[in-house]
């Protein structure tokens, strides 16, 4: 998926992942992912967890 990206030399994509409270399993896959995604060469990641720290 993100070599289709570079190869269009687009610049920016968003994943968003969800789960029913937004607290636990959304957050560990999002972190899992962005880990493995900076371990690419040329990507930057950026995460914001959307409802963590919401009560």
């Amino acid at each position: 998926m993100l070599a289709g990206y570079q190869r269009e030399n687009k610049r920016h994509a968003t994943i968003a992942i969800g789960c029913t409270g937004g607290k636990h399993r959304s957050v560990a896959v999002s972190e899992e992912l962005s880990s493995l995604l900076r371990a690419l060469p040329g990507v930057a990641v950026s995460t914001k967890h959307r409802d963590l720290g919401r009560e």
